[in-house]
């Protein structure tokens, strides 16, 4: 049984998929900006991973990381990068 990614906050997840989209999209990747989670297959092709829209239980939970962390690890690096410069305009 898998699970669901949730945001903490469901009003933030179209602002969290757009991230996505440009944080991907400025790291190369084709984007669909309607559906920001398949560049996950992207990247599993890229990889030589098998992922499907199906059944995944098979996918070791490294194929799984090597797939989903250049996304979220992307989106983390951004996010900090976009606190930083909040924090500096703030201290001015």
């Amino acid at each position: 049984m898998g699970r669901k990614n949730r945001v903490l906050v469901p009003e933030a997840r179209k602002q969290l998929d757009q991230l996505k989209v440009d944080v991907m999209k400025a790291k190369g990747y084709v984007v669909d900006d309607d559906q920001p989670h398949a560049v996950k297959f992207e990247i599993a092709k890229e990889l030589g991973i098998p992922l499907s829209e199906e059944y995944n239980g098979k996918l070791t939970s490294e194929q799984a990381g090597k797939i989903g962390g250049p996304i979220g690890g992307n989106m983390v690096k951004e996010m900090v990068r976009l606190a930083q410069e909040q924090m500096a305009r703030d201290k001015n």
